[in-house]
């Protein structure tokens, strides 16, 4: 499965006021908390993966708490990568065992989270600690092939509430999050 993405900068509030013209469809809000690890068999930053444990708390809902692998970028127009995800029972144990076998915790991201669908892809409003406000469009995608038309749906998407895809960023928050910490 790959996970098709494209995030810039925004005035939430102008944004949520244009999905509300748009009749999009509100999904819930979420605050998600992001612990990203350094690999001790190779340097993440210099393969572009991730690996992290997100615990995410909706409004009305028990918390859940995800392990996620990300692949490398797959393309130089978005932050389109492959992505592996699975619930897990406890994220302090699936801590315990990464941390027994080397990995060591780089930092945690922690966002609020808007969500809505708009013509198949999920629009996020995102308020991330110490990072800023982006709105995020995204979609998936089974197929390596279907890559390039899902891309150009989310730059419409953009267009639409009045973004500017050139303004699109490819660092994700926990870059942003840690060069905002040098």
């Amino acid at each position: 499965m790959y996970e098709v993405e494209v995030k810039v900068p925004a005035d939430l509030e102008v944004v949520r006021a244009r999905l509300d013209e748009l009749e999009a469809t509100p999904i819930g809000a979420v605050v998600q908390e992001d612990t990203y690890y350094d690999a001790p068999h190779r340097s993440f930053p210099e393969t572009d993966e991730a690996l992290r444990i997100r615990t995410e708390r909706p409004e009305d809902d028990p918390d859940e708490t995800r392990l996620t692998y990300k692949g490398p970028l797959v393309d130089d127009a978005s932050k389109s990568r492959e992505e592996v995800e699975t619930a897990i029972g406890s994220g302090e144990k699936v801590d315990t065992v990464l941390t027994k076998l080397g990995f060591e915790p780089a930092a945690t991201v922690r966002k609020e989270r808007d969500r809505f669908e708009l013509e198949g892809y999920t629009v996020t409003l995102d308020s991330v600690a110490d990072v800023g406000e982006y709105v995020e469009v995204e979609t998936e995608v089974d197929d390596e092939t279907d890559l390039e038309p899902a891309r150009e749906g989310a730059f419409d998407v953009l267009e639409e509430l009045g973004l500017d895809p050139d303004e699109q960023l490819r660092t994700s928050y926990l870059e942003l999050l840690l060069e905002s910490d040098s």
